[in-house]
C-alpha cells in the first residue's frame, strides 16, 4: 500500500488530496512506475487521465463500469487474483480500498504528513505491533512543501 496520510490518518476531502507535496508525487511515481496499481473507481476518476507506465486495476461495485485501457474488477480478491505471479502491486486508494487491502498487505509505503487536517477520507487504523518500521526519512517544510513530512516504510511481521 502507498499513501500520504496526516497524523490523524486523514487522506483527502471531496475526492481530492488535502495537501500538495511535489517531492511525494515524485516518490509515488518512482515507486509505482512499471507496476500494477489498484484503486477504487472514485480515485481513478479523480485523475485527469490514467497514470503513465502503470497497469491500472479499478475496483468498482458498478458491474458494467468501463475504463479504457484499464482492468475493472468488483472485489479486492478479484484484483489480487489477476496479478501475474511475483508482481508487485500498489494499493493507491481511496480509504475504503485501503481498508479492504489491509489484511492482504505485506508492505506499506507511507508519507506521514506532520499535521492534522479536516478530511472525509481516512487511512485505516492498523496495529503497529503487526508491522516493522524499516526506514524513515524526514523532510522539513520548505517553499514547495507547506508541511514537514516523513517517508516511512513498514513491513508486516512474519
Amino acid at each position: 500500500m502507498i499513501a500520504a496520510i496526516a497524523e490523524n490518518f486523514a487522506l483527502g476531502k471531496d475526492n481530492d488530496l488535502i495537501w500538495h507535496l511535489p517531492d511525494d508525487f515524485k516518490r509515488f511515481k518512482q515507486l509505482t512506475s512499471g507496476h500494477y496499481i489498484i484503486m477504487g473507481r472514485k480515485t481513478f476518476e479523480s485523475f485527469p487521465k490514467p497514470l503513465p507506465n502503470r497497469t491500472h486495476v479499478i475496483i468498482s461495485r458498478q458491474k458494467n463500469y468501463v475504463a479504457e485501457g484499464c482492468m475493472v474488477v468488483t472485489s479486492m480478491e478479484e484484483a489480487l487474483a489477476i496479478l501475474p505471479e511475483n508482481e508487485d502491486a500498489f494499493i493507491i486508494g481511496g480509504g475504503e480500498i485501503y481498508q479492504l487491502a489491509l489484511p492482504f498487505a505485506d508492505k506499506m509505503e507511507l508519507t506521514k504528513v506532520h499535521t492534522s487536517l479536516e478530511a472525509d477520507t481516512f487511512f485505516p487504523l492498523f496495529v503497529m505491533e503487526d508491522w516493522n518500521l524499516t526506514t524513515q526519512e524526514y523532510h522539513p517544510k520548505d517553499e514547495k512543501h507547506l508541511y514537514d513530512f516523513t517517508y516511512e516504510t513498514y513491513n508486516r511481521k512474519k
